[in-house]
């Protein structure tokens, strides 16, 4: 297998991953937790809480669905043209994160109530210090970003070499 097919492989089975992950996740937290109510999973420092979020990260967007609904559509359909296009296998595992962290809010938007678009993400991991709720899908974007932000700022093009 070339090295080529290998990252390929490796970015979709990622993403995969990532995003049954995060909806069987999604599912357990609806079945077992109620909206308004906290159930501790390490202590105070991370529990979980279910709630239904219409905005994007910190409460942005609300209101505007529909349209997180477009760009995240968008946002998938350009990582599926690229991600597979990695030139090395750090750049393909952190394109899997982010697209598999957008699609799985995304699903979320497309499928869950009050309807296609409009549908409301599910969050249930609270942690301290007045920070929002979040899935795991927020947490693979969080971390695909930054370490694309980290290895651009170390030198390390999106394509995968060096920048002179």
């Amino acid at each position: 297998m070339s090295a080529t097919s290998a990252r390929k492989i490796a970015f979709f089975s990622i993403a995969l991953v990532v995003i049954l992950f995060d909806q069987l996740t999604k599912e357990l937290a609806i079945a077992f937790l109620q909206p308004g109510f906290s159930k501790p999973f390490i202590g105070e420092l991370v529990q979980f809480r279910l709630a239904f979020n219409d905005s994007a990260a910190f409460s942005l967007g609300v209101g505007a669905t529909w349209v997180l609904a477009i760009i995240a559509i968008i946002a998938v359909l350009v990582l599926i043209w690229f991600g597979p296009k990695a030139k090395t296998l750090v750049w393909s595992v952190i394109s899997a994160f982010v697209l598999g962290g957008a699609a799985g809010n995304l699903i979320d938007r497309l499928t869950r109530e009050p309807g296609f678009l409009n549908g409301h993400v599910v969050d249930f991991i609270q942690i301290p210090f007045n920070f929002p709720i979040f899935n795991i899908a927020d947490s693979f974007l969080v971390i695909g970003v930054s370490l694309a932000i980290l290895r651009t700022l170390l030198g390390d093009e999106l394509g995968g070499g060096r920048a002179e």
